[in-house]
Order: structure tokens, then sequence, then C-alpha cells
């Protein structure tokens, strides 16, 4: 690879709209995934550009690390105006308060409330814990509340998106196995219906376990089992069906949805028909189709050009008059949420409108 080339390459958001845009259906992902393996393999990047692509794949799949880097960006904040554009872009995006972890964080499962119809694994992920982890509280409230019985082994918390994004696929493979053998023991065990996902990114990759794993004699089979399993919470619930309407009040939500979800998994109809069954006027949001300029890791190593692409989503959203965002990927609720929106998961509001509390970011 030489430098125009990988030039191109990282400045790919991978939002996957040329997958929902191309006519002949040529699955531009796993092009662009082969792209970013062949660069790391064969293309020696910048000391710096390496040491911070390092540092993102250490920190961010281990939530104990990433939470302790957090706490240390306070110290470095008063220092921002002096450091590179992409550490300035890390602090920006930080969080202002750590949270602490909720239901989800204390214990490996949960019992469905009255009669169990469903088994399914909750994938509780890595950054997503650390910096929204009502996200995975209001899931298990509402999956349990209709009837499903919830597991979140231990094993089964990264699933090895960022990295495999980044071209390290030794990493994310590792990190697919684990969570593979944490749930192919379940499937053995009690059995699953589902393997639910609250982060489209998250699901967008292990959906393409089967492909991810196909040459691994010992692991081909139960990936594509894995994947073929693989639900977005918002699919699962449109499977069920919201119980009656208890509580929430009737907003205008603006609804955005991540690349990863419309582009990645093709999913576009269920978030926004059950934001509607739940009593919010939806609305839809001009270019819809284009990326918030998160993606992934994109927004720390690209900050100029995601900058230019959140405000550009920004002024479309605030041409709908809607106060309230609703998406379904905590990397879009954090890059949209640092230009000042009220930005929170659809599975928030569902738990809400359904007997749940009212979203945090909204108290």
């Amino acid at each position: 690879a030489d430098v125009e080339t990988v030039r191109h390459v990282d400045r790919c958001l991978s939002c996957l709209s040329c997958m929902t845009t191309c006519p002949s259906g040529v699955n531009y992902m796993h092009l662009v995934d082969h792209a970013r393996l062949h660069i790391e393999r064969t293309y020696r990047r910048p000391a710096g550009d390496r040491a911070m692509r390092s540092l993102l794949a250490i920190v961010l799949p281990r939530p104990w690390l990433f939470r302790l880097s957090l706490i240390g960006t306070k110290l470095i904040k008063p220092f921002a105006a002096f450091l590179p554009a992409r550490l300035k872009a890390m602090l920006a995006l930080a969080p202002k308060h750590l949270k602490r972890a909720g239901i989800s964080g204390q214990a490996a499962s949960f019992k469905a409330e009255g009669v169990r119809k469903r088994r399914v694994a909750l994938l509780t992920g890595c950054a997503q814990r650390v910096i929204g982890p009502e996200i995975n509280d209001a899931t298990i409230r509402l999956l349990t509340r209709h009837g499903c019985e919830i597991v979140t082994p231990p094993a089964a918390q990264c699933c090895g998106a960022l990295t495999h994004h980044m071209g390290r696929e030794h990493d994310a493979l590792a990190a697919a196995r684990r969570t593979i053998d944490a749930w192919t023991q379940e499937i053995e065990g009690e059995g699953l219906d589902a393997i639910v996902i609250n982060t489209s990114g998250c699901g967008t990759t292990v959906k393409d376990y089967g492909f991810m794993l196909r040459d691994d004699p010992a692991y081909a089979a139960k990936a594509a089992k894995i994947a073929s399993l693989a639900r977005d919470v918002t699919e699962l619930m449109d499977e069920i069906g919201l119980n009656p309407i208890t509580g929430a009040e009737k907003l205008t939500i603006a609804y955005h949805s991540a690349c990863s979800m419309q582009h990645g998994q093709s999913i576009r109809r269920q978030p926004k028909s059950l934001l509607a069954a739940a009593g919010f006027e939806v609305l839809d949001i001009p270019e819809g189709h284009l990326c918030c300029g998160s993606a992934g890791t994109y927004n720390l190593l690209q900050p100029e050009i995601a900058g230019q692409l959140r405000d550009r989503k920004l002024a479309a959203i605030g041409s709908t008059g809607a106060k309230i965002v609703a998406t379904g990927n905590i990397g879009c609720i954090t890059q949209l949420g640092s230009g000042g929106l009220t930005v929170v998961h659809t599975v928030e509001l569902l738990d809400w409108a359904t007997g749940g509390e009212k979203p945090l970011a909204m108290r």
C-alpha cells in the first residue's frame, strides 16, 4: 500500500451508504475491510499514527481501562489547547461526568416478568458499558417486561467491531471467538431464541461473523449460527410487539438512523414504527442517508471531516424543529450529543413508554 491509497481508505467512513446505493449489490463492506487489513500488513504508518491507533485498540474494548482513561482526561483538559487535533477530539467527546454501572453490571441473568416467551443473550458491549450504561439497563427492563429471560455471559462483552474496522484482524477475531464461545455455551445449554444487540455498529459485525470466520474450521459453523441468531433490539421488539402504553409524554422525536442500522443491516422501518406505536410523533431528518461523522473511531482519527459531517447533520436535525433525537447507536449518541442536542437511544423511549424510567438525558 502507498501513502495516497492509505489516505483514501482512511478517509472512508465505512458508512456503507454505497451498499444501499449500488444497483449490483457489491459488498463494499468486505472490500473496505480487506483493504484495511492489507494496509495493516503491508504499510508502516508514521509513529504518531501507530501510537494513536494502538491506544484506541487497547483502551476502547476494555471497559475498566476505558473508564480509567476517561478519569485521566479531566487532568489533561486544562492543556487541551496545546494538544494535537486528534487528542483534542478525544477530549471534546469525553463525557463531563462518568456514570455508575447500572443493573446490567450486577448479574449475569435476568428473569422474564410473567410467562417466559423467549430466552435471549444480550451483548453488553465495551465502550457503551462505560459511557451509556443506561442503554443496557433500559434494554433489560424492556425485554424482561415483554417476557424475555436475558443472559449476559461475562465473556461476551466486546464483539471486535472497533478493532475489525481498524484492520487489526488478530484482535478482532480473538474477541469474536471469545464471544462466540460464550454464546455457544448458552445455545448448547438452555438454548437461545436470539442474540440481542443494542448498538448497531456491533450488530453489523456480529451478523457478519459467518463471513469473518468462514475459513476457520473450528469456528465457521458456530460463527454462522451466532450470526443467524443476531437481532437488533428493535427487530426483536417488532416481532414481540409492545405492551399497552402506560407512560411517557406525547413528544415529537426526530429519528436518526445510524449508518450501520440503515445501510449495514437494512433496518429502516422497525425503529420508527415502534416509536410511533409508543405514542411519539416521529419525524424524518433531511439527508437522513448521510453519516453524522461518528463511524466507530472515525471521529477520533479524522476529527476535521467528522466535525463537518456532524455540523451538517445537526443543521438537518435543527430544521425539523424537534428537541429530542432518537437513534440506535452509542457512537451517534456521543457524536450528536457533543453538539448540544438531547440524544437518547430508541430503547430508552420504548422502555419509558411501557412503564420504565424516563431517559436519563431528558431528566
